[in-house]
């Protein structure tokens, strides 16, 4: 197995990790716990679970009002999922793959949600106090922020290498051309 097929295999099962603690962790809210909605339980001095229904997309933008935004909402998010799916195939260093794969992983969770309820829910409410400075959010939505945060770090900060034609002054550079010719 090549290094790239590796890397996109862990890549594959962060998504699925991600995906499985996002689901495990709406089902303890959803079934043991048997929060409703507008329920809050503190765990933390700063961090409850309070149950919201995020009908939304990010920040709650893009309310679905009908059957069919829903379903275009569905739609829209696995077009996505499938975009950050191709792009992870085709990256080669596990710092990019793993990036995508928690962006990738957050999407399925949330679009399951959607699909199955016809909403996201959310639970995770840290604040100090009685600020807040996140919304209410899931596992997906801290694993696909954290991806993003991730993936725009890596392009700001990683350059690649340059080649060794263009780390070289004008002059030598010339002098390689000539000499391949």
């Amino acid at each position: 197995m090549t290094q790239g097929a590796r890397n996109r295999t862990i890549g594959f099962a962060i998504a699925a990790l991600i995906l499985a603690a996002d689901q495990f962790t709406k089902w303890l809210v959803d079934g043991p716990l048997a929060m409703r909605l507008g329920d809050s339980m503190e765990l933390l001095p700063f961090f409850n679970f309070t149950r919201t229904h995020n009908y939304g997309v990010s920040l709650g933008m893009f309310s679905a009002t009908s059957p069919g935004m829903r379903w275009a909402l569905v739609a829209l998010t696995c077009g996505i999922a499938l975009a950050v799916t191709v792009w992870m195939l085709r990256e080669r260093k596990l710092g990019d793959i793993a990036a995508l794969a928690l962006v990738l992983g957050g999407a399925a969770g949330n679009i399951l949600d959607r699909a199955r309820f016809g909403y996201v829910l959310d639970f995770a409410d840290l604040h100090i106090g009685e600020f807040r400075p996140f919304l209410i959010f899931n596992v997906a939505d801290a694993a696909i922020t954290i991806g993003v945060l991730i993936i725009l770090a890596r392009s700001l900060f990683m350059r690649e290498k340059p080649d060794d034609t263009q780390s070289q002054p004008p002059e030598h550079q010339a002098d390689k051309a000539a000499e391949t010719h």
